[in-house]
């Protein structure tokens, strides 16, 4: 079975199929093997009525009791061989299954960690969601074909042979009944395909709007929303119920026709039979051994349509993993080096410059605008952004992910303890390539790894540059104002946080991600509205360590708090996404109608600030 940390290959996502099949290839000495013995043991299943036969013609019969023992007794060795191979057939197809379901789990999880950023904009998230529910083992489940699937084919074929011991007439019926029986269930396997995806592609949305629900359950309760968005996430659920019970039905139906209809067309082929041994046709023994094949055959001939069902969800299941995997991330054509030193970051789309060194805060008139920009500054979106003299696009993504970090309000917080959480760890060296004692690692607005301080900026150590981790995770803490979290929480670095840490307020995680970013301490700090969840006073200090904290440092801040605009070096304002001023926040105040009624919350505010 496929090792936790082994590589899974190369998946073929040309199609269901493909992939199917590949998750066998993956696995081909295991899936011949339980080919095999499933096979074997189907084969053995049908060898019973056979003896039985031999039994009752050679020792019942004509009254030879040695014959009669013998023939039992090899009954009896079969069974028992035939019980220990199903032990090893069960264990062997369990190991199949399983290792479909992680390999492909794997496939998925390395996919959706190579797309980074690309993700959210392309593929849902409860469609990943549902992938990992529900997908995986309805595709695990469809390897069952393998085993079981190619034993039944093998118990069909050898049955067949051995009726025409006993009579001609009843092979051909026997022969022709599994066409017979495939071209009535066929319509419905494919009907259940339908329904069924269809039926996912709902859930995958379903999915989605209760993570976005969950996330902002308390935002919009605080609305007044609650009611109108669970009205409609009523709606919705009646819609996928509704279409769960069309795939039940679909399967239902099909389910009934795998079991019911094998077991009546061989009802017939047992009433033939009599009929024959009544008429002298067939010995008695041959009747018994009829009888016996044909409780055989049903099994095999309900595993047919076993297979077609599950094969049928499988290959469903298969096509959404396809999907996925098909979402290339974008092209990283990027060659050339970036600047040696600090260099200037600017976006002729806005016409934003930013020099290194200073703190830079940008206003729009549209928030929406200012994220823009620092999507385009973070090389998130294609853009034609320069770094010095070189396109940002044209140098590779790990370079910037190295000295350039977005620090986005709605980044990942994953769960851990509040040191892991802040990424409070040090003595090895990130994939930034910081040596010992630099700075520890942080997570940019994707999740992904990004913005490694380089060895010697240990700015959030105090001081004495200590490089002790707790030191300078408790640091960090204090420079994002969140001291409070520190000395509310039992276990202080130790004690636990949820994912996306959801046992803390709206405010308390704001100052989480800002710490996380302080301590990864990158060149360039990219952050979007890092103060719009604290109150006035919470949101001065930030503004005022934050300047101390990136002193020196290319930051970047896009919000519209007075409070962190004045203590900007620079303010960009800018119109319609392009910038139409720049200056100090008092100069902008004085001289910028449009920008003085963004920002002056209120004459108290104003006031304040002046």
């Amino acid at each position: 079975m496929i090792d936790t940390y082994g590589d899974p290959g190369v998946p073929d996502h040309r199609g269901g199929w493909h992939y199917l099949w590949w998750l066998v290839r993956c696995q081909a000495g295991r899936s011949v093997a339980g080919a095999l013995l499933g096979s074997v043991w189907m084969v053995l299943l049908s060898a019973t009525p056979y003896l039985m036969q031999r039994a009752v013609d050679e020792g019942l019969v004509p009254g030879d009791t040695g014959a009669l023992v013998l023939w039992t007794a090899l009954m009896m060795a079969v069974g028992a061989f035939n019980a220990w191979l199903s032990i090893l057939r069960h264990r062997t197809m369990t190991r199949v299954r399983m290792d479909a379901n992680f390999r492909t789990v794997k496939v998925v999880v390395d996919h959706v960690v190579r797309l980074g950023a690309v993700l959210p904009r392309r593929v849902g998230a409860g469609e990943v969601v549902t992938i990992g529910v529900g997908d995986v083992q309805h595709i695990a489940s469809a390897l069952t074909v393998v085993g079981p699937g190619v034993g039944a084919v093998a118990a069909y074929l050898a049955v067949t042979g051995l009726l025409l011991t006993v009579s001609v007439r009843l092979t051909l019926v026997v022969f022709v009944g599994m066409p017979l029986i495939a071209l009535l269930i066929g319509p419905l396997t494919r009907r259940l395909q339908t329904v069924e995806a269809e039926y996912r592609e709902r859930q995958g949305v379903l999915t989605a709007r209760i993570g976005d629900l969950a996330g902002g359950l308390r935002v919009l309760n605080g609305l007044g929303g609650k009611g109108l968005f669970a009205d409609g996430f009523r709606r919705d659920s009646a819609r996928l119920r509704a279409q769960g019970y069309r795939v039940g039905a679909v399967a239902s139906w099909l389910q009934a026709l795998g079991l019911g209809l094998p077991t009546l067309y061989l009802a017939v082929v047992a009433w033939l039979a009599a009929r024959m041994a009544a008429q002298g046709t067939i010995t008695v023994g041959e009747l018994v051994s009829v009888y016996g094949y044909v409780a055989v055959l049903v099994r095999p001939m309900s595993y047919f349509v076993e297979w077609a069902y599950q094969l049928g969800r499988g290959v469903v299941a298969a096509r959404r993993v396809v999907r996925l995997l098909g979402v290339e991330p974008e092209p990283d054509a990027g060659t050339a080096e970036a600047p040696a030193e600090p260099a200037v970051l600017h976006d002729p789309d806005s016409g934003v410059r930013v020099r290194p060194g200073g703190l830079t805060a940008l206003v729009a008139d549209r928030p929406a605008d200012a994220a823009e920009v620092v999507d385009r500054l973070g090389r998130y979106v294609p853009s034609a952004v320069t770094w010095g003299d070189v396109r940002l696009d044209a140098i590779p993504p790990a370079q910037v992910r190295a000295r350039v970090l977005v620090a986005d309000p709605e980044a990942d917080l994953f769960a851990g303890t509040l040191r892991e959480v802040i990424g409070g760890t040090a003595g090895a060296a990130g994939p930034g390539g910081a040596s010992e004692g630099a700075s520890p690692e942080g997570y940019d607005k994707r999740g992904e790894r990004g913005g490694h301080g380089h060895a010697g900026h240990d700015r959030l150590a105090g001081s004495a540059g200590s490089a002790d981790p707790d030191e300078r995770a408790r640091h960090a803490l204090h420079m994002a104002a969140a001291d409070d979290i520190l000395q509310g929480l039992l276990d202080g670095l130790d004690s636990p946080v949820d994912a996306q840490a959801r046992n803390l307020s709206g405010g308390q995680r704001q100052r989480v991600r800002l710490a996380r970013a302080l301590l990864a301490d990158p060149e360039v700090l990219l952050a979007v509205e890092p103060t719009s969840a604290l109150d006035a006073h919470t949101e001065a200090l930030v503004a005022d360590r934050l300047r101390r904290a990136r002193e020196g440092r290319t930051t970047v801040v896009a919000t519209s708090s007075p409070l962190v605009l004045d203590r900007a070096d620079t303010v960009l304002w800018l119109v319609d996404g392009k910038v139409s001023a720049t200056g100090t926040h008092r100069r902008l105040l004085a001289e910028e109608p449009g920008y003085r009624a963004l920002v002056a919350r209120d004459n108290d505010t104003e006031e304040a600030v002046r």
